[in-house]
């Protein structure tokens, strides 16, 4: 089960944050950033804290800025995971009962469904944390949901969800994770070699913890360096595969 580290670093939420705004989109409240003519999207499945994060909302501003239409959905319906008062997650199973990844693989395929009927031609999905297990499902089906995906500090994702993916998948890892610590992401690495029919890579990154892709401290030139660094491999990913 998740811990801390799911839940370190909680952002604090702005609904007006980010260059993009809010709408309804495929049935849910959405963050949408970058051209709406565009024939290329890219889908961002949050962590547990939800599409009301700023550097979330950064990030996918940044992608939009490379070509692509985003959508970040709330996949929570406006109850994001909240940490305690006093720091502790107790509540975070509870929580994940109402909020399952399960429930956001039939809510992502309404609003790919929705960029369909608006002319995307190719759709990419990112997943950070809680929406890597999304995107793994979204991958399992050939090409019908997603033409790619990007794992970021993936959890509640197992080796047997990585070996039914059959979309190319790029899985961006964190060397201090309990979640899915290296040792995971090296059998999910050997699962991904043998699976010669598609395209893949992992990578670990030194010295970050999970959530570093958009919990990173901005007082931190480490940190950031680390978060830019795999924004970019993000980038080059959809870049070769969403096209």
């Amino acid at each position: 089960m998740a811990g801390p580290q799911c839940c370190s670093h909680p952002p604090v939420l702005n609904p007006s944050s980010g260059s993009g705004h809010a709408e309804k989109f495929g049935g849910l409240d959405s963050y949408v950033t970058g051209s709406p003519h565009s024939k290329l999207a890219i889908l961002f499945l949050s962590d547990i804290f939800g599409f009301q994060a700023p550097k979330l909302r950064k990030f996918a501003d940044k992608v939009a800025a490379a070509g692509y239409f985003v959508v970040v959905p709330d996949f929570f319906y406006g109850d994001p995971f909240v940490v305690a008062d006093d720091g502790s997650f107790d509540r975070l199973p509870v929580w994940l009962k109402d909020h399952s990844p399960e429930k956001g693989f039939e809510d992502a395929k309404l609003v790919i469904e929705a960029l369909k009927s608006k002319g995307v031609s190719a759709i990419g999905a990112a997943g950070f944390c809680w929406g890597a297990k999304v995107t793994a499902e979204l991958g399992k089906h050939d090409q019908d949901f997603i033409h790619a995906g990007v794992l970021l500090h993936p959890a509640f994702t197992t080796v047997d969800d990585i070996k039914e993916v059959k979309v190319p998948i790029a899985v961006l890892g964190a060397e201090f994770d309990h979640l899915t610590p290296p040792e995971v992401l090296k059998k999910w690495e050997e699962v991904l070699i043998a699976k010669t029919e598609i395209k893949s890579y992992v990578k670990i990154f030194p010295k970050v913890e999970h959530g570093w892709t958009t919990r990173y401290d901005v007082e931190d030139e480490k940190s950031v360096k680390s978060a830019e660094e795999a924004h970019q491999d993000l980038l080059e990913w959809f870049s070769n595969h969403v096209k």
